[in-house]
């Protein structure tokens, strides 16, 4: 087997890969967003029954890998005659995934908000959405940000999973390239490059949030 040379078309091949994964992340987090802040509604709701719908998707689908989720969603919608291109496949799992975590996370720094929050709420006569809306949202997105951002690069590093769909995202790119010039230690060494330069930031940034985070609440 003779190996070939890594040229710098295989590395523009590499970048044009990051945008796309880059592309699938945003869909999977702005789509989990949307779906995870209504968990978190249905998470608190004074509803007993909506509470309990929450809990159950949350713990189903946090239960599910995502991989899984992907073949349920590319294979298995497809025997019943609904093919879907791999992006929205692969975004379509990744925002039922994302939505469960986020949902979680979110309902969390809710409940972290100290009672008499809702207490002082109560004595101004806001109603329960006036109060999530101007005094306790408001607080929790502080002290979600963190969190939210760390999960954010886990994000990033999951689009990974998409190649098994045929989505050509970063890994999937690098299997290409391996593929034609059997080169994996640098191949697939650049992959976990572009990987690190993207999830590095993120991290740094979580980080530096949590410390000031906590300095303000000392």
């Amino acid at each position: 087997m003779s190996l070939g040379h890594f040229t710098f078309t295989h590395l523009m091949y590499l970048v044009q890969a990051i945008g796309w994964t880059l592309v699938l992340s945003a869909i999977a987090f702005a789509l989990g967003a949307v779906g995870g802040f209504g968990l978190m509604l249905a998470r608190i709701s004074p509803r007993p029954w909506l509470r309990w719908l929450a809990l159950l998707y949350i713990e189903c689908i946090q239960g599910i890998p995502l991989l899984i989720l992907l073949f349920i969603v590319y294979f298995g919608l497809s025997v019943y005659g609904l093919s879907l291109p791999s992006l929205v496949a692969a975004g379509l799992a990744m925002m039922i995934y994302v939505s469960a975590y986020l949902g979680d996370i979110w309902r969390g720094c809710i409940e972290a908000m100290p009672k008499p929050q809702w207490e002082a709420s109560e004595c101004l006569a806001f109603t329960r959405w006036q109060t999530l809306r101007l005094v306790i949202i408001p607080q929790a997105v502080r002290l979600s940000l963190p969190p939210t951002v760390g999960f954010l690069m886990q994000i990033i590093k999951m689009t990974s999973l998409a190649s098994v769909i045929g989505f050509v995202e970063l890994t999937r790119a690098g299997q290409i390239i391996n593929n034609t010039i059997f080169q994996p230690f640098l191949v697939f060494f650049l992959v976990s490059a572009f990987y690190f330069a993207l999830c590095y930031p993120l991290s740094r940034w979580s980080e530096a949030m949590e410390k000031k985070l906590n300095v303000a609440n000392r």
